[in-house]
């Protein structure tokens, strides 16, 4: 079975724009860096990079996201992974691709990094294992080991699915739950430690042990939020159409408010224990983001990355129509985008001024955004937009292919 015409001429039409949107941002901020460097030298390149890893961190929240959500619906069951289980795993195969684009990170760690300058971390015993964990080659190692992990978990899973489609093997659900579980342990500790490496090391005088958990949640959010926004784009035609109940719609919102309580979760026990401890080298990290000129950001994550959807996905009306829960999806990802903003970027600024979204910024996320999400649908097109001999959806399957 294949994704009826009217879907396929939907992904196809989404890619084509998609690429060349990517295509135009890609060409914009290169083109600006050039244009900056002109202007003021070599600082021109570093605001490139900086621009580049902003964007560069918010899209690949998005497959990683995917992947999490992935093993989650894996180890869990539940029919709310049917609907979105093939664009899950379309996100996560586009992985190897979020591999190739970090490579200009890794080529412009000089101008991004601080403790990539001699001197930056005091040669003293209290820092002695920075000064050995923020090394070049090591930081390089980490990043190949980071996606090679992920990108091996994702082929494995993908290729079991896709057998499951050929075969109706009821081993392979199994298979795919006994992954899973390691899987997700493994995905923590990774994005985790990927969290700490290209964002936290940002400002290495700071840290904090809840950073990485902060990120995960981001990405799990962000992955799903993109999965129901896509699927409301595809749920017009076969298959899509009238194959998953409104129970199912309201599991998915349960979802999403979980994730969003959770961030606050984090995000507030993370303010709280560094105000508390009133550390000289913590501090500063919330008086420029919460008390700077970044305040007014920091206002709007709470008022609409919290209160807003809080309220919202209270109510099961809201929640048990795709149309409506697909536009609390979409903003999600919205303010998903600030949220990274708002962790990247003041760690670039040298005082508390307020922030200013430069046209750079925005061509990196049209640029990177755009070339993963013609990838993404490129891989969307290759499998049914259903599973297919899955037992945990029999009923369904088996209405929806006539087996």
């Amino acid at each position: 079975m294949s994704s009826s015409d009217g879907n396929q001429a939907r992904m196809d039409r989404a890619q084509k724009r998609a690429l060349g949107l990517g295509v135009l941002g890609a060409i914009a901020v290169v083109l600006w860096g050039f244009v900056d460097a002109h202007r003021s030298g070599a600082e021109g390149w570093t605001h490139f990079f900086q621009s580049y890893l902003f964007a560069y961190v918010f899209v690949v929240a998005i497959p990683l996201g995917c992947l999490a959500i992935l093993m989650l619906h894996h180890l869990t069951g539940g029919s709310w992974g049917l609907p979105i289980r093939r664009i899950l795993e379309a996100g996560s195969r586009t992985l190897w691709f979020m591999a190739l684009l970090v490579i200009p990170v890794l080529l412009g760690m000089s101008r991004l990094y601080p403790w990539m300058r001699a001197g930056v971390i005091p040669d003293d015993a209290v820092n002695a294992f920075k000064r050995f964990y923020l090394q070049p080659g090591f930081f390089v190692t980490r990043t190949v080991v980071y996606f090679a992990l992920w990108v091996i978990i994702a082929q494995l899973l993908n290729k079991w699915s896709a057998e499951q489609d050929r075969s109706a093997d009821l081993r392979l659900k199994d298979r795919m739950g006994a992954l899973s579980g390691p899987g997700l342990v493994i995905w923590g500790l990774s994005v985790s430690a990927a969290a700490i490496d290209w964002v936290m090391s940002l400002e290495p005088y700071w840290s904090s042990t809840i950073y990485g958990m902060v990120f995960m949640v981001i990405m799990a959010l962000a992955g799903l939020s993109f999965s129901i926004f896509v699927l409301r784009t595809l749920s017009d035609g076969p298959p899509l159409k009238n194959c998953v109940e409104p129970k199912d719609y309201n599991d998915l919102g349960n979802l999403i408010l979980a994730f969003t309580l959770l961030w606050t979760y984090m995000s507030f026990s993370q303010f709280l224990i560094i105000w508390a401890g009133n550390m000289k080298d913590e501090i500063p990290w919330y008086l420029v983001r919460a008390f700077g000129g970044w305040r007014g950001v920091a206002v709007v994550l709470l008022l609409f990355h919290f209160f807003l959807p809080f309220f919202i996905l209270l109510h099961r009306r809201f929640k048990r129509k795709l149309s409506t829960l697909s536009l609390v999806a979409g903003w999600m990802l919205v303010v998903t985008l600030i949220d990274v903003y708002w962790l990247v970027v003041p760690a670039f600024e040298n005082e508390q001024k307020a922030p200013g979204l430069r046209l750079m910024d925005v061509c990196a996320v049209v640029g990177i955004g755009g070339l993963w999400l013609a990838a993404f649908y490129g891989q969307l097109k290759k499998l049914p937009l259903l599973p297919l001999h899955d037992p945990r959806f029999e009923g369904v399957l088996e209405h929806q292919h006539g087996d």
